[in-house]
């Protein structure tokens, strides 16, 4: 007899099913439904990411052919290929983004009970912002405009450095402005922001410094500066300049200058020398080096979303349905992340999300196969050892 019902339900057990219903009644989710509820279409979306299903059919099929095991999951049966398509063009994707933050919460708590991150000394909140385009088919996402024959998505992403946790997203046309998404945020005074050139603005540079927000990136070559100050660097290290700025561009007759930092640093890796720029004027000038390094782990946040989940290619191609396939996408992404924390075992998220692709309807203990994987499943009672059996007497 089974002591424990499927790793996939109990994954499902992450999520508050009070808190999903709340999300359901605040969106009006379930208004003209009939039968097939939001936590059912959830489920299936859900499936759809941690099991890599390629289609409707592939949902749905693989649904059924273990609808004996759904009753677990909260779903009579599995949903019919046509009824899962109508949900996700017409139920409210913003349902997701707020399980979206619900999850959130509950991996940040985890991340807070750890200890938090320990990378860097400052005890600044150390977070990264970038944008990724997400390819369509012109011919089959009309809507997602981006270039005379190309359709696109962006998904703008804010990383919280702490757990290295997605805190913020939103999905917009492949050509809205990344720095038009970054001027809606609102930071916490003394938050490190680390963004790449993509984002230069000296007029935003100028608001953050007033908010008693810093950030580093590097410096476009032909940006105009004063120097000020030339500040002394180690002997025999990588920093090459330190120099205290102003920009002529944010001169304003009767205010006092608002100071920069500007470092030029080498960089061993490619043998290039690195520009960056900073209103950081209190730390060192290689630990600012390190916090621009430390933006990479937004990069690989993307890498790992487009290999290990269903994300380049969608099951729907209304807009709702591509929205709701990225948000799942991101909880399923928050899943995962959940998972490697608790456990005690060095998970590459890569290889967590293929194992646990193939244990999704095995009936064992989640948190037991999280700490050793490798471990054989406990024997089902009942059953014997071959070695065990008695021979029949003929």
């Amino acid at each position: 007899m089974y002591k424990v019902c499927s790793i996939f339900s109990q994954v499902l057990k992450l999520f508050s099913r009070g808190d999903f219903e709340k999300a359901v009644k605040e969106h009006k989710a379930e208004r003209h439904a009939r039968g097939f509820t939001s936590w059912g279409q959830f489920m299936a979306m859900l499936f759809c990411q941690l099991g890599r299903a390629h289609s409707l059919r592939e949902i749905c099929g693989g649904l059924a052919c273990c609808e004996g095991q759904l009753k677990h999951l909260g779903v009579p049966v599995a949903p019919k290929k046509s009824t899962l398509a109508y949900a996700n063009e017409n139920r409210p994707w913003e349902l997701y983004q707020t399980v979206f933050e619900q999850t959130l919460l509950k991996c940040q708590e985890l991340v807070s009970s750890q200890g938090g991150r320990k990378k860097f000394r400052f005890k600044n909140k150390l977070m990264s912002l970038d944008g990724s385009i997400i390819d369509l088919s012109m011919s089959m996402f009309d809507w997602a405009k981006f270039r005379r024959t190309k359709g696109a998505i962006k998904l703008h992403l804010l990383l919280d450095h702490d757990g290295y946790l997605p805190s913020f997203a939103v999905v917009t046309e492949g050509k809205a402005s990344e720095i038009q998404v970054a001027r809606t945020l609102r930071f916490d005074p003394g938050t490190i922001l680390a963004i790449d050139r993509g984002y230069n603005d000296f007029e935003w540079f100028l608001e953050l410094t007033q908010e008693g927000v810093f950030f580093v990136t590097r410096m476009k070559s032909n940006t105009v500066y004063t120097v000020v100050e030339e500040c002394e660097v180690p002997a025999n290290g990588n920093v090459l300049k330190d120099q205290i700025i102003t920009l002529p561009a944010l001169a304003k007759a009767g205010e006092e200058p608002v100071l920069f930092r500007r470092i030029e640093y080498w960089n061993e890796d490619k043998s290039e020398i690195l520009v960056f720029f900073s209103n950081l004027l209190h730390l060192a000038a290689s630990t600012i080096a390190s916090i621009y390094k430390d933006r990479w782990q937004v990069e690989l946040f993307f890498k790992a979303l487009k290999q290990t989940l269903k994300i380049k290619t969608f099951v729907g191609t209304s807009a709702n349905a591509v929205r709701t396939q990225v948000w799942t996408a991101l909880i399923a992404m928050l899943v995962l992340k959940y998972l490697q924390l608790k456990s005690k075992f060095s998970w590459s998220l890569s290889t967590l999300a293929a194992l646990l692709r193939q244990q999704l309807f095995f009936y064992r203990d989640l948190w037991v196969w999280l700490d050793d994987p490798f471990q054989a499943p406990p024997a089902l009672a009942g059953v014997h050892d071959d070695a065990q059996q008695l021979e029949i007497m003929w």
